[in-house]
Formats: structure tokens, sequence, C-alpha cells
């Protein structure tokens, strides 16, 4: 398994669009706890790689910033700056509910890329910033708004496209593992 070898890392990489949360779950990823260093998360220009060591692996962390600006660079040279992935993990911000469109629109390019180059690897979608109360919180977010976002989800990802898709926020990120 890719991973366990110090001289082949895992490759996971974060997308999705800028202030979704990317960065912050990478930071749990590396296993850091302190809430403060959450608060001064600075937005990702281009990619950002991280190495850490965890669970006897080593890992690299591909953030792509999420920012306009970046995004179609991606695609111009997606097959090389995916390659020798293991894991993609796409990260929608549930609280934004104005860019939904634009977020499934990115999402639907990056699949069909992943589909065009017939790169393969353990593809996961997570539903970010869904925090406890989210209903009680954010009066506009409320649980039709989740399923027809999640009904959009399911007519974008093609039937032979594998996916797992997760509702999470920075406390259940903590508790998820890389492995």
């Amino acid at each position: 398994m890719q991973g366990k070898n110090p001289k082949n890392p895992k490759k996971i990489v974060l997308m999705g669009l800028d202030n979704s949360g990317k960065t912050s779950i990478m930071l749990c990823l590396k296993g850091v706890k302190n809430l403060s260093s959450f608060s001064t998360v600075k937005p990702t220009r281009g990619f950002e790689i991280n190495r850490f060591h965890t669970l006897g692996s080593e890992f690299n962390i591909w953030d792509f910033g999420g920012q306009e600006k970046f995004r179609e660079d991606y695609f111009k040279n997606f097959g090389n700056q995916i390659k020798g992935a293991s894991k993609l993990i796409y990260v929608l911000d549930v609280q934004d509910k104005e860019r939904y469109d634009i977020s499934l629109e990115y999402l639907a390019k990056i699949i069909m890329l992943l589909k065009k180059t017939k790169i393969v690897l353990d593809f996961s979608l997570f539903l970010h910033k869904f925090d406890p109360d989210i209903e009680i919180i954010k009066e506009e977010i409320k649980e039709e708004v989740i399923q027809m976002l999640l009904k959009q989800i399911e007519d974008l990802i093609p039937p032979d496209f594998p996916c797992q898709i997760y509702k999470t926020s920075i406390s259940t990120v903590f508790q998820k593992s890389v492995t």
C-alpha cells in the first residue's frame, strides 16, 4: 500500500472553491488540534504541498487554492498535477448556498477530467461546515436544501464513478483518519 514507505508517500488532493475549508481540513489531517491555528488560515495561492508522518506512514497533502483565477489553470495541467494521487477530496461549503452552482460546476469539470484522463483514485465529497445545529444557526440551510443539493450531486456524478459523500465539520474532521 502506498504511504507505508517514506520513499513513496501517499498523495491526497484537496480541491473545492475558496473558503470551503480545505486548508483547515489539511491542518486536521496533520493532527493540528489547537483551534487558534485555524483563525490564522490564509487563502491558498495556487497549490501547497504539506508533508507529514502519522501512524507510521508519510503523506503529501496537495491543497489546491479555490480562487477563480487558479481553477482554470489547474485544468490545463490536470493530469500531471493529479498523477500519483491515491485520494481526491472535493470540499463543498454547505453554508455557502449562493455558490452551490459554481461549486457543482467545478466538481463536474474535475469528474469529467478524471474520467477523460482515466485517472483512478479514491474520491470523496465532503459537504463541509455541516456544523452541529446548522439548521438553527443558519436558517436558510434547512434539511430540504441539503436534500436538493444531494439530488443535484447524484445527478452530476456518473453511475460508474465511485464517490463517497460525507457531511463534515471541523469537529468531525478532527476524528477522521487519513488511512
